[in-house]
């Protein structure tokens, strides 16, 4: 059966139940209803890297995340910055994902990286770690100026991102994605 909408696959970088990297996936996922179907995957489960546990033991968390990616059509991450960089949850999942070099899930996967903050640079440091971690696993982060979004705090009402201009910012990234998908 042929999907209607791709099937976008968003990964917020934060375990934090109210997080605000969850918060701007939810603002996507409702504003971009039309145009595709996000699902949100959440991190929670998914144990600390361990190479012992990589080969046929994977721990099933894991197994459904790999799963999960290799479903989709494209990936959206959404992350915090911490310490200057992404959050730790996220690229330990990356990690995972990754496995095995350049031959995993990630490999040729279209992606989109968003971070949010409090601060006046919503990110935009940990944009450059995410970036560079990507590349590193052959995914296709598409060109589009960086998503980011500074002062998140006050932009989100009811557990999602409500900024209209964030959104409308994010819908345009979001349509260089799905043109890549789509092959354009």
């Amino acid at each position: 059966m042929t999907r209607q909408k791709p099937h976008i696959l968003g990964i917020p970088g934060s375990l934090r139940r109210d997080s605000y990297a969850l918060a701007v996936l939810r603002g996507l996922q409702q504003v971009a209803a039309d145009r595709a179907d996000i699902e949100i995957f959440s991190l929670q489960a998914i144990p600390l890297y361990n190479a012992d546990f990589d080969g046929e033991q994977k721990p099933e968390p894991v197994v459904a995340f790999k799963r999960a990616i290799h479903d989709c059509d494209g990936l959206v991450l959404s992350s915090p910055e911490y310490n200057y960089g992404m959050s730790g949850v996220l690229k330990n999942a990356l990690d995972w994902a990754s496995r095995p070099g350049y031959k995993s899930v990630l490999k040729d996967k279209p992606a989109l990286i968003m971070t949010s903050s409090p601060g006046l640079l919503g990110g935009a440091r940990a944009q450059a770690q995410l970036r560079q971690t990507l590349a590193a696993t052959l995914s296709r982060v598409v060109a589009v100026p960086e998503v980011i979004i500074s002062q998140v705090q006050s932009k989100v009402a009811d557990g999602r991102l409500t900024d209209e201009g964030s959104l409308k910012f994010m819908l345009e990234a979001l349509e260089v994605l799905l043109a890549q998908i789509r092959g354009r």
